[in-house]
């Protein structure tokens, strides 16, 4: 793995940084691993996570998704589970389903939608959705009346960001094997909706450093 990274970090430059669509064609170039990959974005802000003034979260719907089919789960009452399950949840359901979650704390869904009367039943399985980052949210579109549409949304690329504890971003701009220009759609939306993310108060420099890179290849800093 060493000796295989190092060969092909020869054609990057460490103390350049590179504009997004000549840093994707080196990432591409780099991508040598055997099966298909994700293109991964990477961004240390200028920000003090432990202010809650200037924690940066939002949601981006990518032009051409990730390439990976999420895996919805739904809280709704019994009268909508059926629409829930036609629209791509993967289960629907109420108290059964916090019941389950609480009692075997197995979690295999990506995203959680919620109507907004299921929400405080919701509360004993705060602690468990939290800290994974999978808890309905009003501000996300995942706590909302509107159940079809969230469901159709995050189904097909809209995606929320937030920063961890040491106040950087990760996330995934698509397959590695997508076309340039569809990349280049999801980079430019995401940067975008990371710009309308700033926290008004802040006022040191927001976005330190950015870098992309293949699942398992090098990485090349980026300006965004």
């Amino acid at each position: 793995m060493g000796k295989r990274l190092d060969n092909i970090k020869k054609d990057i430059d460490a103390n350049r940084i590179y504009p997004f669509a000549e840093a994707l064609a080196l990432v591409k170039k780099t991508a040598t691993i055997k099966f298909v990959g994700n293109l991964e974005l990477h961004l240390r802000l200028g920000i003090d996570p432990k202010k809650t003034d200037q924690i940066v979260r939002g949601t981006v719907t990518l032009p051409f998704g990730t390439g990976k089919k999420k895996r919805i789960i739904a809280f709704v009452n019994p009268a909508r589970e059926k629409e829930a399950l036609e629209a791509g949840a993967i289960r629907a359901g109420g108290e059964e389903i916090i019941k389950e979650i609480k009692e075997k704390q197995v979690i295999n869904f990506d995203i959680a939608i919620a109507e907004p009367s299921l929400m405080p039943k919701l509360a004993v399985i705060a602690k468990i959705l939290g800290p994974k980052g999978l808890m309905p949210n009003p501000k996300t579109g995942t706590v909302t009346e509107d159940i079809l549409k969230a469901i159709k949304e995050y189904s097909t690329g809209k995606l929320e960001f937030k920063n961890d504890q040491s106040g950087n971003i990760h996330i995934i701009l698509g397959k590695i094997n997508f076309e340039n220009d569809q990349l280049n759609a999801n980079f430019k939306a995401f940067a975008d909706a990371l710009s309308a993310a700033k926290p008004m108060g802040l006022k040191k420099e927001f976005i330190v450093s950015a870098y992309i890179h293949s699942t398992m290849g090098p990485s090349v800093k980026i300006k965004i």
